[in-house]
Parts: structure tokens; sequence; C-alpha cells
């Protein structure tokens, strides 16, 4: 009878073992990765999900969370392989983690505000959103936005030369998202000769007033140039600041002459 136990409690010991391997075999046990569902982002200012920003403004991100194990920390990267920086700009890669108490919990909302900076390349960047739960499950989720300036000109018309005692013409159109606060514009040379019965002229215009708050605009001027102008090359900085304080600065160059008899 002793002899015959022995085998028995072997087999028994065997089946226990084997029922715990397949239980691990066919996952019963294991906790499924977190889930991501419905995330957007856009204009901040707007919680807007068009999948556009400005700079100079913040981004709005936020996402729903499902995870059977805790989370332990929700990571977003932005960067762009599509854009260049140009003069006084500088690229943007953007990393950061939270682990803040109110998201480390079974099902969160992610909803955070990220600044976005002025003097970055306008363009398409890319969104990477990645949660990690406690034991080590990660689900990952990307996306696209188009980052814009927020003030920008286009078709932009100007006489090229103009005859001292006459005037001359400027036209352009002015989108600004957040609204016009002041259109200036600062004609001046360098280093010009003043002659006889000449005086020297600096010009500062300010166009603000037929312009303010306008998120779209035809801007469109004349400027006098006084008779006793030296004649020469004159610079023109044209300066359009938006209600946010963002500043858009073009130039361009004009030729005075003196007039035909």
């Amino acid at each position: 009878m002793k002899s015959m136990l022995k085998p028995l409690a072997i087999i028994a010991f065997l089946g226990v073992a084997l029922q715990s391997c397949s239980s691990d075999d066919d996952g019963t046990d294991a906790v499924a990765a977190p889930v991501i569902a419905n995330f957007e982002f856009g204009e901040g200012s707007a919680h807007s999900t068009d999948q556009v920003a400005y700079k100079g403004s913040d981004l709005h991100l936020e996402a729903e969370i499902t995870a059977e194990g805790v989370v332990q920390s929700i990571s977003i990267d932005i960067h762009s392989d599509e854009v260049e920086a140009g003069e006084g700009e500088v690229d943007w890669d953007y990393e950061q983690t939270w682990t803040d108490a109110d998201y480390l919990v079974i099902n969160p909302t992610f909803h955070e505000h990220i600044d976005i900076p002025t003097n970055i390349p306008a363009g398409e960047y890319h969104i990477e959103l990645v949660v990690t739960d406690a034991l080590g499950n990660t689900t990952e989720i990307e996306g696209h936005i188009q980052i814009l300036d927020p003030i920008t000109i286009s078709d932009f018309e100007m006489d090229e030369t103009v005859e001292r005692g006459s005037d001359f013409h400027i036209e352009f159109m002015i989108e600004a998202v957040n609204g016009i606060h002041e259109v200036l514009v600062d004609v001046h040379a360098h280093d010009l000769e003043v002659g006889e019965g000449e005086v020297e002229w600096d010009y500062e215009g300010d166009f603000s007033e037929d312009y303010h708050e306008l998120t779209e605009a035809e801007f469109h001027e004349h400027i006098e140039v006084p008779a006793t102008a030296p004649a020469g090359e004159y610079h023109i900085i044209f300066t359009i600041e938006d209600e946010d304080g963002n500043i858009h600065e073009f130039e361009d160059h004009i030729d005075i002459t003196v007039p035909t008899v």
C-alpha cells in the first residue's frame, strides 16, 4: 500500500504544476497593456481638435487612458523632421514625462497645455504619446500637428522707385489669428549726403487705428516723400504686432529719385 502512495503523490504534484503552467501560458493572470482613446490636440486657447496651433501660444493635449494596471508614467515627445530653422529661429524638440498623483491611477484622463516657443520654424511636427503602467506594459499613439505663424503677410506690392515730391504705394494682406494691435512703417536712409536745399528725411508712420483688432485686413497706403528729401536708397521696415504681443517684422528698399524735367 505504501509503495502505491508514493507514485500517486508524485502524479498529483505534477498535475498541480502542469495546471499552474497552463494557466500562465494561456495568459489568464496577465494584465493588458494600457489603451489610449480619443487622443486630441490643437490650439490651446480654444481647446481645438483641428491639429493646428500657433507659435507663441500653447498646445492643448488630451486623451482617455484605460489601464488594468496602475499607470506609472505618461510621456510626450514633439519634434519635426520636416522643417529647418531659419535666421533667428531654433529647432524645437520637446520631451516631458508626467508622474503626477492624478495620473498614477487605473483609468486617468490626460489633459495638459504646452507652451509653444515664438522662435521655432513653422511647419509640421510629430507628436508621440506614451503610457507605461506599473508592470512595464507600454502603449504609444502618434499624430501630426501644423504649427503656424500667428501673423502672416502675403501679396506684397510696393513701388520700386519714387520721385521726391510725390508718393509711393504699398499694399499687402495681413492675417493675424489673435487680431491686429498695431501696424508701423519706418522709412530711413543710411549715410546719404544731404545737398544744398535738401533736408534729411526719416519717416515713422502708425497705421494701427485703421486695422486694430482685425484678424484679416488689406493694408493699402500711400506715403508722401518730401520734395527736399535727399535722393538715394531708403530702407523700409514694416512691423505688425498682434493682440497677444507677437511681432512680425519684414523689410524692403525703395529708391528716391530727383524729378525729371
